[in-house]
């Protein structure tokens, strides 16, 4: 039997079809100037002998996560480690919990590997916050997986620890484990901040240094996991490839190690950007929106057509933004804020006009 084809309308469209002289469709901070890390082209080199893991990657990411090194298998982006991840888990038929509304590609992997999806919603009355008693409710004794983000994508919306350890022990009573997509969560910038992975040994965390660090074309994401998953998931990784980038490994060490400096100039910059969105949002009594906590936020369209809106913004606007329906809820349009600031200002005036001419 032929397997489905699999595609992802939504990462279609962004790589063919969201850029725009105002694109607020981005869903990350803008790239990281190279100029600013202290790199030598004698730094670099094309290639090494192959290993599972480059060491002095292995050592500063689980520094960064405050785990053993075992616990760490590289990825070529949070997209590939939640590959990795739930190929590791789930079995064709096995069932997987996802969150409604989810990031296109999270639905898109399950469905790959052939498991059985089921959803729990994560509601607008409620902040978006993961209720564990809708996991309760939508959990069976053949769930394998739950998959959470957080920050939440599209929203934004940040879990607590008490909401993701509530889900953490319904899972474990039916053996499964927990995947908590964490690539935005370094966006909040809070220092109190730690990964769910500490939460439960039955917790996974995927993410990467592409969103709230701009670093997306160094490919350095991870997964941790207990070490005989993260085992696994090194060997199946194989299939993908005999070695990675070395090039973008050695840079990742060099950003690994200057950390402090980037996150400097993300916060900065999302600092400035925060308080335009919502003075932005304050002003519209025709979108109805949560507070963003990292880089994207997800109004809802109080009248007329999400696509009508988006149309004539690219159109006559020369603006983007995502439509809601590529995550489920087609009142609602994702907003980037990580670009320049003076982009975000002249975009979301634009975004106003358009608004005022759809309802006029």
């Amino acid at each position: 039997m032929r397997r489905k084809e699999i595609r992802s309308a939504y990462l279609e469209w962004a790589k063919l079809h969201s850029a725009a002289k105002y694109n607020l469709a981005t869903s990350g901070l803008d790239g990281f100037p190279l100029a600013q890390l202290p790199v030598r082209i004698e730094d670099l080199e094309i290639s090494i002998g192959g290993s599972y893991g480059y060491p002095p990657l292995q050592e500063r990411l689980a520094k960064k996560n405050g785990v053993p090194v075992e616990c760490v298998a590289a990825a070529n982006g949070t997209s590939m480690a939640n590959h990795l991840a739930m190929a590791a888990l789930l079995d064709p038929g096995d069932e997987v919990l996802i969150e409604q509304p989810a990031y296109e590609p999270l639905l898109n992997v399950a469905q790959y590997l052939a498991a059985n999806v089921r959803r729990f919603p994560r509601c607008f009355e409620s902040g978006f916050a993961p209720d564990p008693h809708e996991v309760e409710k939508a959990i069976t004794p053949r769930t394998r997986l739950v998959v959470v983000t957080n920050l939440h994508n599209p929203t934004g919306a940040r879990a607590t620890d008490a909401q993701l350890r509530a889900i953490g022990e319904i899972a474990k009573k039916r053996g499964a484990y927990v995947l908590v997509d964490e690539v935005y969560l370094d966006a909040c910038f809070d220092l109190n901040a730690r990964s769910a992975f500490h939460l439960g040994d039955n917790f996974i965390i995927t993410s990467s240094l592409t969103k709230a660090f701009g670093l997306s074309g160094l490919r350095c994401g991870w997964v941790l996991a207990p070490p005989p998953l993260a085992e696994r998931m090194w060997r199946i990784n194989d299939l993908y490839g005999v070695i990675p980038a070395h090039a973008a490994e050695l840079l990742s060490v060099i950003a690994l190690e200057h950390i402090d400096k980037i996150a400097d100039y993300a916060r900065t910059r999302l600092q400035a950007n925060r308080p335009i969105l919502q003075r932005f949002l304050d002003s519209r009594r025709d979108l109805i929106a949560i507070p963003a906590s990292g880089t994207t936020a997800f109004p809802r369209l109080a009248s007329g057509k999400v696509d009508a809106l988006c149309r004539l913004l690219r159109e006559k606007y020369e603006t983007s933004v995502v439509q809601g329906h590529f995550f489920e809820m087609p009142d609602h349009f994702r907003i980037g804020i990580g670009g320049k600031t003076e982009l975000l200002e002249e975009g979301l005036r634009r975004l106003g006009h358009a608004l005022d001419e759809l309802h006029s």
